[in-house]
């Protein structure tokens, strides 16, 4: 159930929860936002420091996320350098703030040995028939947008669609098989 460098929920939790979460919602609950957040530059960080620092690194922005975020939501670590949060938000300001806020607070810390290291965040509201990978999908085209407007930022993907920066089909309730 848990990354095993960083001690936050994995990946195959993630896939397992999903469900349950949107059910949670549907019963009345606060909207969820997933927020897709990746490190900027990592490669630079472990192909100059070595992986022994960037495993550090790792672990300081695990720490820096239980910090930044509320004890109920929930955070995971996707791989590398990629990590998700969950959370609860009752508005698209609400859930942007807790981004941000984490957003800030790496940019603020001085790692050991490296330095500033800063994030790119996408974040998605979550919708009635979402599956994971749609979900996950809009947050990491958000995040991807950030690094190409300059890093270091926080996207909503449905404001991003609002302003028509971007155009979407909709994917929500379609079945993955592979």
């Amino acid at each position: 159930e848990h990354d095993t460098l960083t001690g936050l929920l994995n990946r195959k939790t993630f896939d397992d929860q999903f469900l349950k979460c949107l059910g949670e919602q549907a019963a009345g609950g606060a909207a969820l936002w997933l927020g897709v957040i990746d490190i900027d530059h990592f490669k630079r960080v472990n192909d100059g420091f070595g992986h022994l620092i960037g495993d550090e690194v790792l672990l300081l922005v695990a720490r820096l996320l239980r910090s930044a975020f509320r004890h109920g939501d929930r955070l995971y670590r996707f791989g590398g350098e990629e990590f998700v949060v969950l959370l609860r938000a009752d508005a698209r300001e609400h859930a942007e703030l807790a981004f941000e806020r984490f957003r800030a607070q790496m940019e603020a810390f001085c790692f050991p040995q490296v330095g500033p290291v800063t994030v790119s965040v996408g974040f998605t509201r979550l919708r009635p028939l979402d599956n994971a990978s749609a979900a996950f999908e809009r947050a990491d085209q958000a995040v991807y947008h950030a690094k190409q407007h300059g890093r270091n930022q926080v996207r909503c993907h449905d404001a991003l669609v609002e302003t028509g920066e971007f155009h979407e089909e909709d994917k929500s309730g379609e079945i993955e098989l592979f």
